[in-house]
């Protein structure tokens, strides 16, 4: 299976919460750079986090990558979640070529996690970075990185 895990792009400092913050221009630019190591790739599901900016970033992809499914938010993409809460509940899409759209530092964890199979060498993620993972089972040091892209900061 392929999972793609991209961080969202640059957003405001400040909002009347901090699920509330939204992307700034600079970071809706950055997302589409982001798309674009996205476009012609099978992705069968977007999985987002409920935040303002996730839901933003995973919008931009979907519409410059030209996705036809829809985007599934769910509440375990936050940036305080467990990196073991998001693999199990990943189970039903095991097998599958997934995208998530989170935030560090969830996102820096989980990908060192899966790589790695500890947490203490996560993943530096930058905004609108991307990983690229591949592995045959979902398990913590079950995948192996096939890219990490930045975009210019």
């Amino acid at each position: 299976m392929r999972l793609w895990l991209l961080r969202h792009g640059e957003a405001q400092p400040y909002a009347s919460s901090d699920a509330q913050r939204p992307l700034t221009a600079r970071g809706r630019a950055q997302v589409l750079l982001a798309a674009e190591q996205l476009r012609g790739r099978p992705l069968q599901h977007i999985l987002v986090s409920p935040y303002v900016r996730a839901q933003q970033t995973a919008e931009i992809v979907r519409e410059a990558i030209g996705f036809a499914g829809d985007l599934q938010t769910v509440p375990w993409l936050t940036p305080d979640d467990d990196p073991r809460d998001v693999l199990a509940q990943l189970g039903p899409f095991e097998g599958r070529d997934l995208l998530l759209v989170t935030h560090q530092p969830l996102v820096g964890a989980l990908a060192g996690w899966l790589i790695h199979g500890h947490r203490q060498q996560p993943l530096p993620m930058q905004t609108a970075s991307l990983a690229e993972l591949e592995g045959e089972f979902l398990a913590a040091g079950g995948f192996d990185r096939l890219a990490l892209v930045h975009q210019d900061h």
